[in-house]
Formats: C-alpha cells, sequence, structure tokens
C-alpha cells in the first residue's frame, strides 16, 4: 500500500512563506508524477503545481503551475527520497485552502494517491 504524508503548512501573515512537503512510502515501481492540490471551502479541488520523475531541464512541460501561483509557487523533488515540496512565498489571503499532496504511481499498476492534507491560512 503506497502512503503520503504531507508536513508543513500552517498560519501565515500575507507577504510570509510556507513550506509543504510530501513523502511517499510503501511497495512503488516507481512515482510518475508528483503534484499537489488545494481546496478552498466552496470550491472544488484544483492542481497547484505538479512535476514529473524524469529529467525536468529537457522537457518545459515537467512542471506545471497554476496561472494563479505562477512566480510565486516552486516544487521540486527529490526522487532518491520518493519526496517533494512546494515553496509558497509572497502568500495572499487567497492561498488559504486545504492543501493535498498527490502521486502518480506505478506499483503492480498505476494509480493515484493522495496524501491527508494540509491547512494553510494566509491572514490579510
Amino acid at each position: 500500500q503506497v502512503q503520503l504524508v504531507e508536513s508543513g503548512g500552517g498560519l501565515v501573515q500575507a507577504g510570509g512563506s510556507l513550506r509543504l512537503s510530501c513523502v511517499a512510502s510503501g511497495s512503488m515501481k516507481s512515482i510518475n508524477v508528483m503534484a499537489w492540490y488545494r481546496q478552498a471551502p466552496g470550491n472544488q479541488r484544483e492542481l497547484v503545481a505538479s512535476i514529473t520523475s524524469g529529467e525536468p531541464t529537457r522537457n518545459a512541460d515537467s512542471v506545471r503551475y497554476a496561472d494563479s501561483v505562477k512566480g510565486r509557487f516552486t516544487i521540486s523533488r527529490d526522487n532518491a527520497k520518493n519526496t517533494w515540496t512546494l515553496q509558497m512565498n509572497s502568500l495572499k489571503p487567497e492561498d488559504t485552502a486545504v492543501y493535498y499532496c498527490c502521486a502518480d504511481v506505478t506499483t503492480n499498476y498505476r494509480g493515484r494517491y493522495w496524501g491527508q492534507g494540509t491547512q494553510v491560512s494566509v491572514s490579510s
């Protein structure tokens, strides 16, 4: 069974920074895509950022960001440690949401797995 465990999050003032981390464990053959989603109250869950496990410099599509976070958030990954992080700078109140890490993982089949979610709150 694959498990994703998030850390980080919390309460910060507008303009501040937070760093989220996610670590995947379990019997995995590969993690194909690592991502962060968020869901604010009353809203649908939305993709914040994603990164593939391949070499990023050769493929412009290997890292993707929601338009609302471009230039402020950075996703990175450590394939050897099965971890990925989301560095969030210049936070805005509208970034307030529960953030979920997500992974496209190959075990005996290919499936999507989710973390438990971590609250990020940005005060104005």
